[in-house]
């Protein structure tokens, strides 16, 4: 009896192993896909404090995107917080992206950004939301992130993937003045 438990076993615990490791290879490949095959765009950013001692050595980024008027959704969306929403963009002034257009529905064509909205707030007479993207936070080398908490300062321009699906990766940060 112990034998054949031991058969059983080994087999099973190799399958529950690889099992792991194909979803860990899958959610990695995922959140890579827009480095490997999307579209780069850049971005304003908007200085904010990078510090944190528990994260470790990274860059805290806000966008101009960040904040959307309820305004640029259909009529009557009272949106909560978590809900996806998908970002529209053009390109504008200086080689920069900018806002043209908001949904709670993926677009069909046309570059834009899926996002999260995390907070909201009244803003006069609409609400205002505030809307992640997954690319709020650029690690970098202690020396690189330190360097960059002060050259933020003055706002910067991210250069962002993005695939097809609206799903953005942060590959660099250049600060204002040094594009």
């Amino acid at each position: 009896m112990k034998g054949m438990m031991k058969r059983i076993l080994k087999p099973g615990l190799a399958v529950a192993i690889a099992f792991q490791f194909l979803i860990l290879t899958g959610m990695y490949v995922a959140a890579q896909m827009p480095l490997w095959s999307g579209e780069e765009i850049h971005l304003k950013t908007i200085p904010v404090d990078p510090r944190s001692l528990f994260r470790g050595n990274y860059a805290r980024l806000e966008y101009e995107i960040s904040q959307v008027s309820a305004e640029h959704f259909p009529e009557g969306a009272s949106l909560r917080r978590g809900e996806v929403v998908y970002i529209s963009l053009e390109p504008g002034r200086e080689g920069l992206h900018e806002l043209a257009g908001a949904g709670l529905e993926k677009p069909d064509e046309g570059l834009f950004l899926r996002g999260r909205v995390t907070g909201s707030w009244l803003g006069g007479a609409r609400d205002n939301y505030h809307i992640d993207y997954g690319i709020e936070a650029f690690f970098a080398p202690k020396e690189k992130a330190l360097e960059l908490e002060s050259d933020l300062r003055n706002g910067g321009v991210a250069e962002v993937m993005v695939s097809g699906g609206g799903r953005a990766r942060l590959k660099d940060v250049i600060p204002a003045g040094a594009e």
